[in-house]
């Protein structure tokens, strides 16, 4: 088959966030049986076409105000010409998905990766924009993939759809990249959070936890954003400042290590379709805590993820950090199964499934 895949992002390897993550796995697999293709959008300094691990890329140059919209007009005029038997669009809330339904295609797939709002009152207003839009571009999929019984059961109640259309497949964990990987002994405890460093995402509610937290407890904060400097001001004012550290541009295995190493791993995200970190984070023995909010509440189980209630409560949440910090040697006994949580090979073999159906 000739397969194209489409999203707002430059695909990298080893960079990005979900979304990237989950194309990049996905592509990677199927080419190696298929002819396979991404579309995406770059700012400049990015090569136009190129060749990585069996892909074809093609970027397209891009208006992204506030790292939203991600319109091309070059990606419309090429998907005008484009031609292949399956197109799989990601991410609702950017035009590259959109823009996809212009190709000629025998199939075509569409995944949202959908929680219902923006993020700014630029991204929140394109929720708006892209409603008449976007519903047609979801009627219009042969198959829309959802990542959790949230993201689903929200496409439903906000959009017209034929329920049958309707597939869920969670996102994928590679499992090789954990083979060698074990928790190092170090002289302190760690929270670990990652993720992009963005208010809706709770980061903030762990800083202010760390005063009430024992003095041999830091914080690890992997990723980039635009509450950096307020997370560095805070925790400065309550004299943790030494406690917190800051990481971005980690390698994929340095990050994996920190997984590892880190005595509890922390997602406070008002609003989530599924969370890769945390089902890596669960794959690595890691115990979490997590808001009880949209697909984040699908991880609870009171043994391996413990959740709290949004908005969360500062002396909810240190009480809860100090009971599992209590219990770290229990979980490293004990693995999170769940079938949530699914190996990429499994997931590339679901798609193929629905492509080829």
């Amino acid at each position: 088959m000739r397969i194209l895949q489409v999203y707002s992002g430059p695909y990298q390897v080893d960079s990005g966030g979900g979304m990237s993550v989950y194309v990049r796995n996905i592509s990677e697999r199927l080419a190696k049986r298929h002819d396979v293709t991404v579309f995406g959008t770059a700012p400049k300094g990015f090569p136009r076409f190129e060749v990585m691990n069996g892909v074809k890329v093609e970027r397209f140059s891009r208006i992204a105000p506030g790292r939203a919209y991600f319109f091309s007009m070059d990606m419309f005029l090429r998907f005008r010409k484009a031609d292949f038997d399956v197109v799989h669009g990601h991410g609702y809330q950017a035009f590259p998905l959109h823009l996809s339904t212009f190709a000629k295609k025998r199939k075509f797939i569409a995944s949202t990766h959908y929680h219902g709002v923006g993020h700014s009152p630029l991204r929140n207003s394109l929720i708006r924009v892209f409603r008449p839009v976007g519903g047609k571009t979801l009627v219009s999929a042969d198959k829309i993939v959802t990542v959790s019984e949230y993201e689903r059961s929200l496409l439903l109640r906000q959009f017209k759809l034929d329920l049958e259309k309707i597939v869920t497949i969670p996102c994928g964990v590679d499992t090789k990249e954990f083979q060698g990987l074990t928790k190092r002994v170090r002289d302190f405890r760690s929270v670990l959070y990652v993720g992009r460093l963005e208010r809706y995402k709770g980061v903030h509610f762990l800083v202010e936890a760390l005063p009430k937290l024992d003095p041999d407890v830091f914080l690890e904060i992997v990723g980039k954003g635009p509450m950096r400097n307020i997370l560095e001001k805070r925790a400065k004012e309550l004299n943790v400042f030494e406690r917190v550290r800051f990481f971005q541009d980690v390698s994929r295995r340095q990050l994996l290590q920190m997984v590892f190493d880190s005595d509890v791993f922390a997602m406070l995200s008002q609003y989530e379709a599924y969370s890769m970190a945390v089902a890596e984070a669960l794959t690595a023995g890691t115990p979490c805590i997590v808001a009880k909010t949209s697909a984040l509440t699908e991880w609870v189980d009171n043994e391996h993820c413990f959740g709290l209630e949004y908005p969360i409560a500062i002396n909810d949440l240190v009480s809860l950090i100090k009971e599992v910090l209590a219990e770290r040697k229990r979980f490293q006994q004990t693995r999170f199964i769940s079938g949530k949580i699914l190996d990429w090979d499994e997931v590339t073999k679901r798609l193929e499934m629905i492509y080829l159906n």
